[in-house]
């Protein structure tokens, strides 16, 4: 496996970052000194320093306790909750949901990450296979990626022309205001990282003997690619975050701090039977926000 990942990577990359000329080897088992010590705050990031644990530990045990609650008023009420999770790749998507659903009943609560498209799929309507993974009454769905791979990893990756990346741009608005008329309450969450974060981060999956297989050679072409993806998802963001379906938008290289907003996003958001408001707490403004103005650069 080692072998081939070093082929699937070989030989330092070239990047430009904050208007220097860097060497970036993924293969090197040490990460350099420029992405060690601007990883957290890059992109912008408002803190200095990671979230204590014992902080976080008392605030995500809090919140477990109203996730809880907030599937058994799912249950009775009937409700039903859809929340579409996006980043660029690193950005903890994967491990945001894990937290969000740890304690809830996995009967009613259930993550989607869909593969790429069979050959019947491609044939279909493009939303149509995401569609039949909506919540029914009283579930609770999350997605690991969705209908958005068309605005941003398809064009910048040559995987659609620009005529079905613009038609996605243009049918994705009227697609989501047909989800919140149906009732379904719903979230789209942006995890939005730094790149000297972005990169660490892959190092450090290229490096575990646990984790190298999240490490694949889409990785390799989006560390390239940084620039194409800021500006698709530039585009896709302001093209569909309406009133009907705002972007959410959480700053997420320290991911305690962005798996708490999420968390009280959700519970702040939704009406749910025996909300302990005093728990759930306040939103951070310097972490969590809506729309295209509270992107990194």
């Amino acid at each position: 496996m080692a072998d081939t990942k070093d082929k699937q990577a070989s030989g330092p990359i070239e990047l430009t970052i904050g208007g220097k000329k860097r060497e970036f080897d993924i293969n090197d088992p040490k990460l350099p000194d420029w992405v060690e010590k601007k990883a957290l705050t890059s992109g912008g990031y408002p803190y200095d320093e990671k979230m204590k644990g014992k902080h976080y530990d008392k605030d995500y045990e809090a919140l477990q306790v109203e996730m809880v609650k907030l599937q058994n008023w799912m249950q009775t009420s009937g409700e039903r909750v859809m929340v579409l999770f996006e980043g660029r790749d690193a950005a903890g998507k994967g491990g945001t949901i894990g937290a969000i659903r740890e304690n809830m009943n996995p009967r009613s609560a259930r993550n989607v990450a869909l593969t790429k498209p069979t050959e019947t799929e491609r044939g279909q309507w493009y939303f149509q296979r995401y569609i039949a993974q909506f919540p029914t009454t009283g579930e609770f769905v999350t997605f690991d990626r969705s209908w958005y791979n068309r605005g941003g990893v398809e064009p910048v990756m040559g995987f659609c022309t620009p005529d079905q990346h613009e038609k996605f741009l243009e049918e994705t608005p009227k697609f989501e205001q047909m989800i919140r008329n149906e009732g379904i309450r719903f979230f789209k969450i942006w995890l939005d990282i730094g790149q000297e974060m972005q990169l660490q981060r892959f190092h450090e999956r290229r490096h575990s003997p646990l984790r190298n297989w999240k490490f694949s050679p889409i990785d390799v072409a989006g560390i390239k690619l940084w620039d194409k993806y800021t500006e698709a998802r530039n585009t896709m963001i302001s093209r569909t975050h309406s009133s009907a379906a705002p972007w959410t938008i959480v700053r997420s290289n320290d991911k305690k701090r962005a798996r708490l907003a999420v968390m009280r996003r959700i519970l702040r958001t939704l009406p749910y039977k025996g909300r302990d408001g005093d728990v759930v707490g306040a939103e951070d403004p310097k972490i969590i926000g809506e729309g295209p103005g509270f992107l990194s650069a």
